[in-house]
C-alpha cells in the first residue's frame, strides 16, 4: 500500500497529523506501507528573503485579536502535547517554505525523507530554529545524514524547486486546499489531522478495497 501525504513545514496541524498517522500505522497489521511526502505551501507568495512575526500574520490574515491567537496557540500546544510533541509557538516567525521543501525532496533520494521532514518540524515547532535561512537548513540536513555540501548546492541551484511546484500542481488537480491531506492507494482521500483511530479505519478500508 502507498500513502501520499501533502503538508507544509509551518503547519501546526501537519506535525500533529503526522504523529497521529504514525500511531495508526504502528497499529495497522499489514505488509509494508510506502509513505511518500509531498510539498504544500500555505503561503507560496511569501518573500523568500525575509520572515514575519507568526502571531501578527495570524491576526492580520484571520482578523483575530491577540488574545484569541494566544487562546488558539494554547489549545494547539495542548493537542500537540497529547501526541508527545512539545510546541513552543510564542515568539516564532513564518516565511516561505520553498527551500525547506526542497530539502525533503533531496532527502528522499537517500531514503531520509521522513527523517528530514521530522527534523524540520521539530526545529520549527519545538526548538524555534529557522527553517527559512539556508545556513540553518544546511545544519538541519546534516543532522539527518544529508551532506552539508550537497544540501547547500541543492539550495543554491534551486535543484528541487520544480519538484515542489509539481507537488503543488498535483494538489491543485486533486482539489487539495488545506493540509495535511492523505491519499491512500490513489483512491481514498483523508483531509485534516484526524484521530489515529480514523486514520486506522482509512488504512483498513483502503486495504479491503
Amino acid at each position: 500500500m502507498r500513502v501520499d501525504i501533502w503538508s507544509d513545514i509551518v503547519c501546526p496541524w501537519c506535525y500533529v497529523g503526522k504523529r497521529r498517522f504514525e500511531t495508526a500505522l504502528a497499529a495497522f497489521q499489514t505488509d509494508v506501507v510506502e509513505v511518500v511526502h509531498h510539498s504544500f505551501q500555505l503561503n507560496p507568495a511569501a518573500p523568500r528573503d525575509s520572515t514575519t512575526d507568526r502571531r501578527a500574520m495570524l491576526m492580520q490574515k484571520y482578523r483575530l485579536t491577540e488574545a484569541r491567537v494566544d487562546e488558539l496557540d494554547a489549545q494547539m500546544t495542548q493537542l500537540a502535547a497529547e501526541e508527545g510533541l512539545q510546541y513552543r509557538l510564542d515568539g516564532t516567525v513564518t516565511g516561505n517554505t520553498l527551500d525547506a521543501h526542497q530539502l525533503v525532496h533531496l532527502a528522499h533520494e537517500t531514503g531520509r525523507q521522513d527523517a528530514m521532514l521530522e527534523r524540520l518540524y521539530r526545529a520549527y515547532f519545538s526548538e524555534r530554529r529557522s527553517v527559512f535561512d539556508q545556513d540553518s537548513l544546511v545544519e538541519l540536513a546534516d543532522d539527518v545524514g544529508v551532506e552539508r555540501d550537497t544540501a547547500r548546492a541543492a539550495l543554491a541551484e534551486a535543484r528541487y524547486a520544480s519538484a515542489v511546484r509539481d507537488d503543488m500542481e498535483m494538489a491543485r488537480r486533486i482539489g487539495i486546499t488545506g493540509v495535511p491531506f492523505l491519499v491512500l492507494d490513489s483512491r481514498y482521500g483523508v483531509s485534516g489531522a484526524q484521530s489515529s483511530a480514523t486514520f486506522l479505519d482509512a488504512l483498513t478500508t483502503a486495504r479491503a478495497g
